[in-house]
């Protein structure tokens, strides 16, 4: 399995230049998020759409909050569930995860997901899953029920008031190790951001980016 997946990451870094036939990487997935999945040690990012955040909540027709982040996250996990998932490798991003097209058998996740207001159409990097968004807006469905914040801009306010306060100016990404030695980081919109304490003498770190963090042998933060 070990050199699959080595195979795997030489062919992916050859983007944008690889020949015309998409790697495909399957296998027992992970979830971190519900946009975000794992096969082994290689980390996917849903190609098309963005769910909202795992801290995230939303409103719905009737004012009131609901827990979008953890109802999009949960329903990942759902259409996944646990025998193998096939993901097309469309690309690789600034944080060196792979963005891929998912199914279950034969059912695009991604697409499902939007097309139950699970999750916007992420158009400004591809328009794949704009009309699902369409059918969910038209219907109301989950985050079309109410007026609520797109992830995009979740993340920058959080990370706009986070980095300010930041004892690294600039870089408010919190390198936590767990009890076990595991390495982990939170984001601002990290449900658990508020709460973690970084001590530095313990090894603990403020990091700028994901890609610094991952770099540095930390992994992001799981929901599920």
């Amino acid at each position: 399995m070990r050199y699959r997946f080595l195979f795997i990451a030489c062919m992916l870094a050859a983007f944008p230049a690889a020949a015309k036939q998409v790697p495909i990487i399957d296998g027992k997935p992970r979830i971190t998020d519900g946009d975000t999945l794992s096969i082994g040690p290689v980390v996917i990012r849903l190609n098309g759409l963005d769910a909202p955040e795992a801290g995230q909540s939303c409103i719905n027709a009737n004012g009131k909050r609901w827990d979008c982040g953890t109802a999009a996250t949960n329903r990942l996990a759902e259409l996944v569930g646990t025998t193998n998932v096939r993901c097309h490798a469309l690309d690789r991003d600034a944080y060196g995860r792979i963005i891929g097209t998912c199914f279950s058998g034969d059912v695009d996740v991604g697409a499902t997901l939007v097309a139950e207001g699970l999750a916007w159409a992420f158009t400004r990097y591809s328009d794949v899953y704009v009309a699902q968004e369409a059918a969910a807006k038209e219907l109301t469905l989950g985050i079309w029920s109410g007026s609520n914040e797109t992830p995009w801009d979740y993340r920058e306010n959080r990370w706009e008031r986070a980095a300010a306060e930041s004892p690294r100016p600039g870089c408010p990404i919190k390198g936590n190790i767990s009890r076990s030695g595991e390495r982990i980081y939170h984001t601002p919109w990290s449900p658990h951001y508020a709460r973690t304490r970084i001590d530095e003498e313990d090894g603990e770190r403020w990091f700028c980016d994901e890609s610094e963090a991952n770099a540095a042998g930390w992994r992001a933060a799981r929901w599920r």
